[in-house]
């Protein structure tokens, strides 16, 4: 069941919330194609084992198919599979998206797209493409997908707005970004809702749903692309205010 009642809370905190921060000055060690973007004002999570858990363990609690009805994947849509990993969602959305669907796994780790590969030659998943991606772009083609996952990944994201910005003109219309992560520091894998919402709101998406579920051990979000995309030179990086005593929610700072 959606919690609408928490997604209207991060709405209005996120909307109360509006005072900018500070530009996070440019670093030598960074992509050129990152440079006129901000720095994330927040930690980054180190990259993780490909594998979030057994995915015995992740089908005992159906997370998958709790994800994919959330999302309302349906047969014949295109879908892009963000840090697709070992490939837990894109064999299953292989094959709830049918014959007629295409399924585009992406990831930054070489080695693991290839052990993917392998394993969509041996299960003879036919409508599944692998791409290598880049930490601040997608590389997804324009107009194409009716939903791109990010599970357990974003906040591994090392240049996120940069990651956003490109990735916003790749959704077709009514497409929508499906986000799968855990209420904790960003620096500890996962990442604050609040937080989340504000990064992706300043780049031009705004979130349209919002579940905390027990087979997710962590929450689901929905984000839609609003009418356009902020200037990347006019993004401001988000951060969360440290709580007030008796202030029941952190808030997110930002361009809004």
């Amino acid at each position: 069941m959606i919690r609408r009642g928490h997604l209207l809370l991060l709405a209005l905190a996120a909307a109360l919330a509006t005072s900018g921060c500070e530009r996070v000055e440019s670093q030598p060690d960074r992509p050129d194609t990152a440079q006129e973007f901000p720095l994330p004002d927040r930690p980054v999570s180190g990259l993780g084992a490909t594998q979030f858990s057994t995915e015995t363990q992740r089908d005992s609690v159906n997370e998958a198919q709790v994800v994919m009805d959330l999302a309302r994947i349906t047969p014949g849509m295109t879908v892009a599979d963000i840090g697709a990993g070992e490939g837990y969602y894109t064999v299953r959305l292989a094959e709830r998206v049918g014959p007629n669907g295409r399924v585009l796994a992406q990831d930054i780790d070489a080695a693991a797209l290839q052990r993917l590969g392998e394993r969509v030659n041996r299960e003879q998943l036919d409508n599944v493409s692998i791409v290598l991606g880049a930490a601040d772009d997608p590389r997804l083609p324009p107009a194409s997908f009716d939903r791109v996952f990010l599970v357990h990944m974003y906040h591994e994201v090392a240049e996120p707005y940069a990651f956003l910005w490109r990735l916003w003109p790749a959704l077709k219309p009514g497409g929508e970004v499906i986000v799968v992560d855990v209420n904790r520091p960003t620096d500890q894998h996962g990442i604050d809702p609040l937080l989340l919402q504000c990064e992706f709101r300043a780049v031009g998406f705004e979130l349209i749903e919002f579940n905390e579920t027990p087979q997710l051990a962590g929450y689901f979000a929905k984000f839609r692309p609003m009418r356009t995309r902020t200037p990347p030179r006019s993004i401001q990086p988000c951060r969360v205010v440290e709580r007030a005593e008796g202030e029941e929610t952190p808030a997110a700072t930002g361009n809004q």
